[in-house]
């Protein structure tokens, strides 16, 4: 049974629509700017991807208005009848942090007293990702059992791949799959200063983000999510929407390397593209162009691209190589689903975006990263790659519309 995307919404660094962000990538620029949700003045790094917060956000959490308003855009395009979702579920990636900050906050105080309307019951010191996931199948009937994804830097990229699988074998006839994130909190922030893993060029912002440069010094962080309105492709042309994508196949692997360091020679990143090449039923020269992990980091770009050499062998710097991150910063768990999203809307337009900021190419990255400014190119087949955290690494296929009768 194949899967088709019929519906998608973003909230991101560069705006709160898909055409928006689209747009915005294949330009060029950045989203990233110095922190104004907290005071970072005191930390090491004081940028980061900062999304807009829509009005209406409930219970005080940036990760659950983010994910409540990318799955409205994204139900919004599908257009799922009523009877249709009750047969669906929710597949998410969110974020690691289990409490919000404000709440942890009160906690200390000694003028605290514990709350007791409902409302505040499902909010105060609950987690995110449980209150997220069930708001979502509540406000769309989304009867099956939710699925949440802690996959670290992985999780959307899992979600939507899980989801995938669901519809796949006929155990689901809809999902909304993707990923939400954001830790630009002082905790957040902090943490990730304390591994070292975040830039510190905070002078210039929009240049901060340096995927596969020889001068990176860590990633950007950023903030948003992404969701996909995810359906069988029988049940898309019987109602006649419009498929923008289908999802071909999917990969998983484990590195057990190390908790912060990713292989060094990419033999998880490797294996995670491989296997969903193998699931697609399709080899390596069929891929047209490849989402990259790309976060800047000195471990991760020349490891990534080791993996990128061994799966194309030859044809390794023919193949374009983009990194989003370049200018939305790493959005964590909502990385995959956002770059997904970037994906599919730059196959759409037949062009790749670039990679900017690489303005002196670490001879150890020595492949088609698209520098500086997006090109015209036909895709058919797009890979987008996530690795996370303790070696938890996914990868998803896309495939064009246009060529689905031909991969029949």
């Amino acid at each position: 049974m194949r899967v088709v995307v019929t519906g998608m919404g973003v909230v991101s660094p560069l705006g709160n629509a898909v055409s928006i962000l689209v747009s915005e990538l294949l330009a060029g620029r950045s989203g990233v700017r110095r922190i104004s949700v907290f005071d970072a003045s005191g930390l090491p790094t004081r940028i980061a991807g900062e999304a807009r917060l829509p009005e209406d956000a409930p219970l005080g959490d940036r990760k659950i208005a983010f994910a409540l308003e990318a799955a409205r855009q994204a139900m919004a395009q599908a257009n799922w009848p009523t009877d249709f979702t009750s047969l669906g579920g929710v597949s998410m990636g969110v974020g690691l942090e289990l409490f919000k900050m404000p709440d942890l906050v009160e906690l200390k105080r000694d003028t605290f007293v514990p709350r007791e309307t409902l409302r505040e019951r499902l909010g105060f010191m609950q987690t995110p990702s449980d209150i997220c996931v069930h708001l979502l199948a509540h406000r769309y009937g989304l009867r099956k059992p939710p699925l949440v994804h802690v996959s670290a830097c992985a999780a959307g990229t899992d979600a939507i791949g899980t989801a995938f699988r669901l519809i796949r074998s006929g155990r689901r006839r809809c999902m909304l799959a993707g990923g939400t994130d954001s830790m630009i909190n002082p905790l957040g922030v902090a943490g990730f200063c304390a591994l070292q893993a975040t830039t510190t060029r905070n002078d210039e912002p929009t240049r901060a983000s340096r995927p596969f440069e020889l001068r990176r010094d860590g990633f950007v962080m950023g903030e948003g999510a992404g969701v996909l309105a995810l359906e069988r492709w029988d049940d898309a042309r019987a109602r006649g929407a419009t498929i923008l994508a289908e999802i071909a196949g999917y990969g998983t692997s484990f590195d057990a390397y190390k908790i912060s360091d990713p292989h060094p020679e990419g033999f998880g990143a490797y294996l995670a593209m491989s296997r969903a090449m193998d699931d697609a039923k399709i080899n390596a020269e069929q891929i047209d162009a490849v989402n990259a992990h790309g976060t800047g980091t000195p471990k991760n770009d020349p490891a990534e691209t080791l993996a990128l050499k061994r799966l194309f062998g030859s044809r390794a710097h023919r193949v374009p190589i983009s990194a989003t991150k370049s200018m939305l910063g790493h959005l964590i768990s909502a990385a995959g689903a956002v770059e997904a999203i970037a994906s599919i809307g730059c196959m759409l337009e037949g062009r790749v975006h670039p990679t900017i900021n690489l303005d002196q190419p670490d001879p150890m990255c020595d492949l088609d990263y698209v520098p500086h400014t997006s090109r015209a190119h036909a895709q058919t087949h797009v890979l987008s790659s996530s690795y996370g955290f303790g070696g938890q690494n996914a990868a998803i296929l896309l495939r064009h519309p246009g060529a689905m009768t031909e991969f029949s």
